[in-house]
């Protein structure tokens, strides 16, 4: 059993029977009163997030989750067929655990897979991937209507916002987390 002080980003939290993900915490000691720990969680199953506050040193009961890395292999329908990279297994991850993930997955690409009593939970991306731009309109100089950017689709069939001076067939760096644009990517 754990105490509200053991609290970090990313833990897993059993709260009446679900999972909840710490997305952020803090321990504030008010001018009177107890010290509580504030947190923002997410519902690993339906997404839903809340703000909750404990009082400090309260016990909660923390999940047992565990992490691997897997490669991810390919979409066969029914879900994404990951890898494991230590023992060879292979694992089908329903498409409902990936979310926007999929946005960013290429063949190949080495994920981080957390379960919980061998159930999947959720998929860590690394923080930026970069993509190949399959299609976007030239940039005209001059074009500022749109603030300086266009629509592009990438290999992944993602649509995101590039600066003018990209084009077809170039490599960009994008966020997994926010979709944004980060940089050209030299070859």
């Amino acid at each position: 059993m754990a105490t509200t002080n053991d609290i970090k980003n990313g833990t897993v939290l059993d709260l009446d029977g679900q999972l909840w993900q710490v997305l952020w915490f803090q321990h504030h000691k008010p001018g009177k009163g107890n010290t509580v720990v504030r947190t923002k969680i997410k519902n690993i199953v339906n997404g839903k997030t809340v703000d909750r506050t404990f009082q400090a040193d309260t016990k909660i009961d923390m999940a047992q989750v565990d992490r691997s890395d897997m490669q991810y292999l390919y979409e066969d329908g029914t879900g994404y067929v990951v890898m494991d990279t230590t023992t060879y297994d292979q694992l089908t991850i329903p498409a409902e655990v990936f979310g926007d993930a999929k946005d960013y997955l290429l063949e190949g690409m080495t994920i981080t897979v957390a379960t919980h009593d061998g159930n999947p939970l959720y998929i860590d991306l690394p923080a930026s991937v970069e993509l190949e731009v399959t299609y976007t309109e030239p940039g005209l100089q001059g074009d500022r209507s749109t603030g300086g950017t266009k629509p592009a689709t990438l290999e992944t069939g993602k649509q995101i916002q590039v600066p003018l001076f990209i084009t077809t067939g170039e490599k960009v760096k994008v966020s997994t987390e926010s979709g944004e644009y980060l940089g050209r990517v030299n070859a």
